[in-house]
């Protein structure tokens, strides 16, 4: 679990909902004793954006996170999340220390939760497909038929 990506898991672990976060950071401190270097608190970030013709950076905008540092054994685990959640940001910041140890053993479902996840999100694409307006009748039209329009 130690190989995982730091964006890869803060992605799964923001997306999850609440009670999962709770739950996989409650089996680590069965077992561990996390110290909280810095309390959950709420701070404003900037959001960077690439504009697409340029490709230069400019920043958008500011958005409320929370950000949390904790200690297992001599070892930190960071979070920062969108939003204002101090007990989720706390959790994903205990997950993140037990990562970094190598003492995480809810690798099972985070994958789980990664899957389901990415199944929303098809599910999501394939609804909106659906709704998809096909605009190449439209260029199937001669300007014979649309003079028919202008007769009347």
């Amino acid at each position: 679990m130690k190989n995982m990506e730091k964006k890869r898991l803060t992605k799964i672990l923001a997306k999850a909902d609440r009670k999962d976060v709770a739950a996989m950071a409650a089996d680590i401190r069965k077992i561990h004793s996390p110290v909280i270097v810095k309390e959950p608190g709420k701070t404003l970030a900037m959001i960077k954006m690439r504009e697409p013709v340029r490709q230069s950076l400019f920043y958008i905008g500011e958005v409320i996170v929370s950000e949390a540092v904790v200690e297992i054994d001599g070892v930190r685990g960071v979070a920062v999340a969108m939003g204002d959640d101090a007990e989720k940001t706390l959790d994903m910041a205990i997950i993140d220390a037990a990562v970094n140890k190598g003492v995480f053993t809810g690798a099972e479902m985070l994958l789980a939760l990664e899957k389901g996840q990415n199944d929303r999100v098809m599910r999501e694409n394939a609804m909106h497909l659906k709704t998809m307006v096909s605009f190449e009748s439209m260029d199937q039209e001669t300007p014979d038929d649309l003079g028919a329009f202008k007769k009347a």
